[in-house]
């Protein structure tokens, strides 16, 4: 009882703080960064040098209602087949601006729902993006994988084109939850979908559920987890739920009334945290949990951990490309992203420019307050020395920054020999805390609830 009330206290139960997948966040994006910035920072990236890549596919046979990113619905081929064209056009874009001799260390493919692409589109858009910047020998290519939308023939394309590693999209097992959220996808339908990757040699697996959905109960999420856990992926996002009707509309189908109180959100978050530990997972940062032989607890545990758009990650490349309307990129410079309407965006493409509609340019400022909050994201503590050293400062710099926050948490954190920690029992409000270094004024808009 006395851990709520220090959890309430500080917020945790009404306070909407962004995710931190980046710094700034993406609402602080402004216009002053255009084409030519992007060009300019793509140029600057070193021959030879391994970066990642995410190729976005905004489309979906049906739009899932709890969903708030950028998709649109489709039920034929043809505007897909036409955007198609339009990621080859944009890799070609790519291939002129490409210092030589860039190797992929990632690639992703997300969405919407890029599994709808059929077998010789997949094949096509890989053979376009190999011929500009193959995949390293040792580089990961993963997938998100809708298990209502996948067949053999497209999974013989993925794993022809080198796919080692799917990512699927669970949310909740319960049919009425599903109903409610507008995604219904039995156990079946999941297990067979895997079964199928798996043979085909793909033995890693990533796997998304959601807390704090409409109708969710204990008992719920707890027969939700355990059925997951019968499929042993390699690891999991435990994602609370957003529920944001201002920023995306098609919420509004879901009952507010059905929803869990900040409170019970919490609560069901224990509940499946302890059932992934019981089963011998590695909590990850706040919202992941992963095997130990899984490149996210190597990671964590080697203190290699990082956080970028897609959560928690080993890739430790300093450059990340988004390919697509919408896609977000990641230069050592700043941040850029793509016209988020796939209409502007692709009339960019064709007009032989990059859609690069907004971004950031960092600031020293910008990168050790990113840097701090992505360590405490991370790892919980901030270590005064690392981060001095890391930065060339002196080490009583980075203390003007820490020993505010410590004072003003001063009954959740501790803060000794310059190291700042977050206990376990308080790792609830790490991005409350996090939001204590954001120089920037918070926005509602985009940002999520802290629990």
């Amino acid at each position: 009882m006395e851990q709520n009330i220090q959890l309430a206290r500080h917020g945790l139960f009404d306070a909407r703080v962004p995710r931190y997948t980046s710094y700034p966040t993406s609402p602080h994006f402004s216009a002053d960064v255009g084409h030519e910035t992007f060009v300019n920072w793509i140029s600057a990236i070193p021959e030879g040098r391994q970066i990642s890549l995410y190729v976005h596919v905004p489309f979906c046979r049906r739009l899932c209602w709890f969903c708030a990113c950028r998709t649109q619905g489709t039920t034929s081929d043809a505007p897909v087949r036409a955007y198609l064209e339009v990621l080859k056009a944009e890799i070609e874009l790519l291939r002129a601006t490409l210092p030589k001799g860039v190797t992929l260390e990632r690639l992703h493919w997300g969405g919407g729902t890029p599994t709808l692409l059929a077998p010789d589109m997949m094949t096509e858009l890989a053979e376009a993006i190999y011929s500009v910047a193959p995949l390293a020998p040792d580089g990961e290519f993963s997938v998100e994988i809708d298990p209502n939308e996948i067949d053999d023939a497209r999974l013989d394309a993925l794993a022809k084109a080198g796919m080692n590693r799917a990512s699927i999209g669970v949310q909740d097992f319960d049919p009425e939850i599903q109903k409610t959220i507008g995604r219904e996808q039995s156990y079946e339908l999941t297990e067979s979908a895997i079964t199928a990757i798996r043979a085909r040699g793909i033995a890693s697996l990533n796997a998304d559920i959601l807390y704090g959905l409409p109708h969710q109960t204990p008992e719920k999420i707890t027969q939700s987890v355990q059925k997951l856990l019968s499929l042993s992926p390699d690891r999991v996002a435990l994602y609370g739920y957003a529920h944001v009707p201002w920023m995306a509309r098609r919420q509004n189908m879901i009952p507010e009334e059905a929803l869990p109180s900040p409170q019970e959100r919490l609560a069901l978050f224990e509940v499946a945290r302890k059932l992934f530990e019981w089963d011998g997972y590695t909590a990850v940062g706040i919202d992941h949990f992963a095997l130990p032989s899984d490149g996210l607890s190597i990671a964590q545990k080697a203190g290699r951990l990082r956080r970028n758009f897609q959560g928690y990650t080993e890739d430790t490349s300093d450059v990340l490309i988004g390919l697509g309307a919408s896609s977000i990129s990641r230069f050592p410079q700043g941040y850029t992203q793509n016209a988020a309407a796939t209409s502007q965006h692709i009339a960019a493409i064709r007009g032989g420019n990059f859609s690069t509609k907004k971004g950031h340019s960092f600031s020293a400022n910008d990168k050790l307050r990113g840097r701090l909050i992505e360590v405490l994201m991370c790892d919980f503590k901030i270590d005064t020395g690392q981060i001095a050293k890391e930065f060339g400062l002196p080490k009583a710099e980075i203390l003007l920054l820490i020993e505010p926050v410590a004072s003003q948490f001063s009954d959740v954190v501790s803060l000794s020999n310059g190291v700042l920690k977050i206990p376990p029992a308080f790792r609830p409000l790490t991005r409350v805390i996090s939001r204590a270094f954001d120089a920037y004024a918070l926005s509602k808009t985009g940002h999520s609830s802290a629990v």
